[in-house]
């Protein structure tokens, strides 16, 4: 897996710089960069601003968080990049970032969530994760818990489901599970746009 290839390498190193940026600064001053809800402008306090589609993802809400983003980032990224190349993977990683920004604002007002600002890169690493199981379906995958090995397309597959299935019925609230179907979509068009360039 090291070392890293260079675009997933940069990716890494931004994510923890804003990490630790939050840990020195704390969080109450980076909250403008969080992606706030289109319904929040005009009420005092943060409001939507067009630059959080892309900081947000760069925000994580504890080590926990970061962790685990930057696990999928390095395992589905590096395998990518070293397939497509550094800025083909750049581009897939920020349109996946962008559809899942989109999604988060337009979707959860449809089911009368709650607004609330949502960070991290999970919408990003979603669309890593979609576009390694279409490029590398039968690629073994391993589940933390429990830890079960599967083929990428299934654990993409159950992923999807999961999260539509609590993004509609609001089982899991704080978790912007739309955002990370947005991701997908947005990393599914872009492989699309690869293998219709190809032919």
């Amino acid at each position: 897996m090291f070392p890293l290839p260079i675009a997933i390498r940069a990716l890494l190193f931004a994510n923890l710089a804003v990490f630790g940026l939050q840990w020195l600064l704390g969080d109450e001053r980076l909250l403008v960069f969080a992606l706030w809800p289109l319904a929040s402008s005009g009420h005092g306090g943060p409001a939507f601003e067009p630059w959080q589609v892309v900081t947000y993802s760069f925000l994580h809400g504890g080590v926990a968080h970061l962790l685990f983003n930057m696990l999928g980032l390095v395992t589905f990224g590096s395998a990518l990049e070293r397939t497509a190349g550094p800025v083909r993977v750049l581009v897939l990683y920020f349109v996946s970032v962008l559809s899942a920004a989109a999604a988060q604002l337009l979707v959860p007002p449809l089911f009368g969530a709650p607004p609330a600002p949502a960070i991290g890169a999970s919408g990003g690493i979603f669309g890593l994760l979609l576009a390694y199981a279409i490029l590398f379906p039968r690629s073994k995958v391993l589940l933390l818990i429990p830890p079960i090995p599967m083929p990428a397309w299934l654990f993409a597959m159950l992923y999807t489901i999961v999260e539509l299935y609590l993004g509609v019925t609001g089982t899991q609230a704080g978790v912007a599970h739309f955002a990370h179907l947005g991701g997908m979509v947005g990393a599914a068009l872009v492989v699309w746009s690869w293998r219709h360039r190809s032919r």
